[in-house]
C-alpha cells in the first residue's frame, strides 16, 4: 500500500500579525518536499524532493501563488478558525 499526502497548516501567532503557512508533500511516511511562507521558497529533503522542489521554485507564477497563500488561506479564514481554536483556551 503506498500513500500520498499534502498538508496544509497555518500557524497564528499574536492573531494575524504573524502568520505562517506551510504546506507539506509526503510520501509513505516520508516527507518529500516542503513550502514554508518564512522562508519563501519550497525544500525538500530526499532526492526526488529536491528535485520537485528545484522544478517548483523555477515557476515564478506558480511560486507568486505560494507565497500569497498567507493572505488568502490563513489570513482569509482567521475569523472563522479563531472561536474554535484560539477563544477555547
Amino acid at each position: 500500500v503506498f500513500q500520498r499526502m499534502g498538508r496544509y497548516e497555518c500557524h497564528f501567532i499574536n492573531g494575524t500579525e504573524k502568520v505562517r503557512f506551510v504546506e507539506r508533500y509526503i510520501y509513505n511516511r516520508q516527507m518529500l518536499a516542503m513550502f514554508d511562507s518564512d522562508v519563501g521558497h519550497f525544500v525538500g529533503f530526499t532526492p526526488y524532493g529536491e528535485r520537485i522542489a528545484k522544478n517548483w521554485n523555477s515557476n515564478p507564477e506558480w511560486m507568486e501563488h505560494k507565497r500569497t497563500a498567507v493572505d488568502t488561506y490563513c489570513r482569509y479564514n482567521y475569523d472563522i478558525v479563531a472561536p474554535f481554536s484560539v477563544e477555547r483556551r
